[in-house]
C-alpha cells in the first residue's frame, strides 16, 4: 500500500509539472493550440493503459452513449478552462479555485443524486467558499477571466464525478479515457484555426514535456491504484497546491501574500474532509476509475 501511495504523490507531481510547462506555454502560443498539442503527446503514454481484452474500436463503442458524450464535454471543456487559468494565475491560485471540485460534487449530489448531505460536509462547503474569497478578494483584487475559468474547471470536473459514478461500474475504462482523449484533440484541433500561430521550433520541447507529463501522470496513477486502494491515493491530489506553490516561486517569482495561503488552506482542508466524507458515505473511489479531468 505504502508503494501505491507514494506513486500517487508521485503522480500529483508530474501532473504539477505539466501545468507549470503549460502556464509557460500562455507567454508563446494561443488557448486551444496549448490543448491540441499537449494532448497530442499525452495520447503516448496514456496508450499504455489499455487493459487486456479492450480494444481501441471498443472505446468507440459505449454502453451508454449519453452519458458518455458528457463525460466528453465535461472533460473537454474543463481541460480548456484549466489552460485559461494556469496560463492567466499564478499556479497555487489556479488550484486553490479547482480544489473546489469535493464541494460541488456535494451540491450536485444533493441536487442530481438526491444524496442526503449532513451539517458537517455543509460546513466544509461554506468554508470552502470563505477560502475562496481570501484567494479572491473580490472588491479589492480585479477578477480576472482565469478565476472564473478556474471555477468552471472545478464544477467541469464535479461533473465528471458524478457521470462516473454511474459510469464506472459498467463503462469500460478505454472508452472512458479514449472518448475524452479523442475529444479535446478535435475540439482544441477546430477552435485552433482561426489563431494558429505556427509553434517556434525552441518551445517544441516544452510543448512534448507539458503532453508527456499529463499523459505520464496519468499512467503513474493508474500504476497506484493497482498497488494501493484508490480511496488511499485519491486524497495525495492535494499535495499539489504544494508543489504549485514551491514551482510558482522557483521559477515564476510567484509568492502568495498571508490572505492567500489562509485561503489556499481553506480549500484544501475542506475540501480533503469534503472527499473524506463523500468517500465514507458512497465510497465512490474503488467503485470509479481516477480521473483526471486535465488529461
Amino acid at each position: 500500500m505504502q508503494t501505491g501511495i507514494l506513486l500517487g504523490f508521485l503522480s500529483y507531481f508530474v501532473y504539477a509539472c505539466s501545468d507549470a510547462l503549460i502556464k509557460y506555454l500562455g507567454g508563446h502560443l494561443p488557448v486551444f493550440e496549448i490543448g491540441f498539442f499537449t494532448s497530442v503527446f499525452a495520447i503516448l503514454p496514456a496508450l499504455l493503459t489499455k487493459e487486456r481484452g479492450d480494444s481501441w474500436k471498443s472505446a468507440l463503442v459505449p454502453r451508454h452513449p449519453k452519458l458518455v458524450l458528457l463525460r466528453m464535454t465535461s472533460g473537454t471543456a474543463g481541460g480548456i478552462l484549466a489552460v485559461v487559468a494556469f496560463t492567466s494565475l499564478p499556479l497555487a491560485e489556479a488550484y486553490a479555485l479547482i480544489f473546489l471540485l469535493p464541494i460541488f460534487v456535494t451540491v450536485l449530489s444533493t441536487l442530481i443524486l438526491k444524496e442526503p448531505v449532513g451539517w458537517k460536509r455543509w460546513s466544509a462547503v461554506i468554508t470552502g467558499l470563505v477560502g475562496v474569497m481570501l484567494v479572491v478578494r473580490p472588491g479589492f483584487r480585479e477578477i480576472l477571466p482565469g478565476h472564473l475559468a478556474a471555477v468552471g474547471c472545478a464544477f467541469c470536473g464535479a461533473v465528471t464525478v458524478i457521470v462516473l459514478r454511474v459510469l464506472g461500474p459498467t463503462e469500460r475504462r478505454i472508452t472512458l479515457i479514449g472518448s475524452v482523449v479523442l475529444s479535446a484533440f478535435v475540439v482544441n484541433a477546430i477552435l485552433m484555426i482561426p489563431t494558429y500561430v505556427a509553434p517556434e521550433w525552441s518551445i517544441m520541447p516544452f510543448v512534448a514535456a507539458a503532453g508527456l507529463c499529463a499523459g505520464s501522470g496519468h499512467l503513474i496513477q493508474v500504476y497506484a491504484t493497482r498497488a494501493a486502494p484508490a480511496n488511499r491515493v485519491a486524497p495525495t491530489q492535494y499535495s499539489q497546491i504544494i508543489w504549485a506553490a514551491l514551482i510558482g516561486a522557483l521559477f515564476f517569482d510567484e509568492f502568495p501574500d498571508a490572505f492567500g495561503v489562509a485561503g489556499m488552506t481553506l480549500v484544501a482542508f475542506s475540501g480533503l474532509f469534503t472527499f473524506l466524507r463523500e468517500e465514507k458515505r458512497s465510497g465512490w473511489s474503488w467503485r470509479t476509475p481516477l480521473d483526471r479531468n486535465r488529461v
